[in-house]
């Protein structure tokens, strides 16, 4: 695939992430995609998933205790394999009524036409603070 298909290809995730169809996103990933979030303490989406079955309970875990309000990815850069998206949201967290919001930096690699890795840079601090009890 070229950049502009690899492009078109998260787009197509982002869209139906947005729309709440899983099912669809999990269709872009590769069997083998190992999904990587920032583990931070106290925080239960951070790690590492391997394979579309466990990054399926990442997204189960995500609507299970964070809820977006926004969800703005901006721009897309494509070099190679690599597709990065650049935007911002917003999030509630369900457990403590907070809220946090940041720009982020998704970084995807694509294999033979689908997503084998995803990579997010965001506000850490940030993040952990809004899990924060008390």
């Amino acid at each position: 695939m070229n950049e502009q298909e690899n492009t078109q290809l998260v787009q197509q995730a982002y869209s139906s992430f947005q729309s709440g169809d899983i099912p669809a996103v999990l269709d872009t990933l590769s069997e083998d995609v190992e999904w990587v979030i920032f583990a931070v303490p106290g925080v239960p989406v951070g790690g590492t998933w391997d394979g579309r079955e466990q990054v399926g309970g990442f997204f189960q875990t995500l609507s299970e205790t964070q809820e977006a309000r926004q969800f703005e990815p901006r721009e897309f850069v494509a070099q190679g394999d690599k597709v990065v998206a650049l935007g911002h949201y917003v999030w509630h967290v369900k457990s403590t009524g907070r809220r946090w919001e940041s720009d982020f930096a998704h970084v995807f690699t694509v294999r033979e036409g689908k997503v084998s890795r995803f990579q997010e840079y965001t506000d850490t601090a940030g993040l952990a603070e809004a899990y924060r009890e008390g």
